[in-house]
């Protein structure tokens, strides 16, 4: 297969700090433009203010890794995917799951990849626990995710608008990582968001999901922790309990630590290569469901005004 070259739209905190460093690492891709109205882009890069300025000057890229805030992201795609191009869509694949439907509709009619990267997927335990999950008895599970939004999202202001999940943009992670791992399906039992008073989406969520067998799954979402960060899930089975900590980095079996940390993108873009040799999307939009399920069914309380 030839060297694919790929273009970034949208170079913010996540495009450099990840999406670049895994390009470069992969020599299946070539990083060709990037694409933004603000940012300077890459030196010796090409580079352009918007997507069909790039599109213009085709034929500069064969896909497009997609890093905008999720609210812009559909008409980029659908420009993308009908000049052919392959597009890697940033979690969360899009606002709405009616749009991501049109998109796979799109992909699949210009025979372009569209893939939707769930990058917690690649955490070095999810794998690994997905295996030793598989034939155990599911009896709790326990999710806890929580964290310093003004570290991880400072002055960012679209993540608390309609669409930006707000404390679902991490919270999605673990969604991403349960639904990978657990080995029955699940839904939501209730809810409660909590949302500033100054604010359009929550800074925290407190939920709880029910598996297909009636085995109880908690949810403790929130935006406030200041000092050590919880990405936690533990699973209690018939067979011992298993946790993966730091967002899956690391998974502890009955028998004790399996796996450290490693690096999520790398992963993500293999996969994105895979997909495109073998002319295939991959568009799992059931974390994403599982948050509209939220905002459908959950009870909502205001808390106090939050400022950056």
């Amino acid at each position: 297969m030839d060297v694919i070259k790929v273009g970034i739209v949208g170079m913010g905190k996540i495009a450099r700090d990840q999406h670049l460093p895994a390009i470069h690492g992969n020599p299946a891709f070539s990083f060709a433009a990037t694409v933004s109205p603000n940012d300077p882009g890459v030196a010796g890069i090409a580079h352009y203010k918007t997507l069909d300025a790039l599109l213009a000057d085709a034929p500069v890229v064969d896909a497009v890794a997609l890093c905008t805030p999720p609210q812009v992201r559909y008409d980029l795609a659908v420009a993308a995917l009908a000049r052919g191009l392959h597009v890697f869509l940033e979690k969360p694949p899009g606002a709405t799951l009616a749009e991501v439907a049109a998109l796979e509709e799109a992909a699949a009619k210009t025979g372009a990849t569209l893939f939707a990267g769930w990058h917690s997927r690649f955490a070095a335990g999810v794998a690994p626990a997905k295996a030793w999950l598989a034939d155990k008895r599911i009896e709790r599970v326990s999710i806890v995710w929580r964290e310093d939004v003004r570290v991880w999202h400072p002055g960012q202001a679209w993540i608390w608008e309609p669409g930006g999940l707000g404390v679902f943009d991490p919270g999605i992670n673990a969604l991403s990582i349960a639904t990978e791992i657990l080995p029955n399906a699940f839904f939501l039992s209730s809810a409660t968001l909590s949302t500033p008073a100054n604010r359009a989406a929550p800074i925290a969520a407190d939920l709880v999901f029910r598996d297909t067998t009636g085995a109880l799954i908690t949810m403790d979402l929130d935006w406030r922790q200041t000092g050590p960060q919880s990405w936690d899930v533990v699973v209690e089975t018939d067979a011992g309990t298993l946790s993966l900590a730091k967002g899956g980095a690391v998974l502890t079996l009955p028998d004790g630590v399996q796996h450290a940390d490693d690096e999520e993108y790398p992963g993500l873009y293999a996969r994105f290569a895979t997909l495109i040799r073998e002319r295939r999307s991959e568009v799992d939009t059931r974390p994403l469901c599982l948050v509209a399920d939220a905002y459908l069914r959950a009870r909502r309380e205001t808390v106090e005004a939050f400022e950056d």
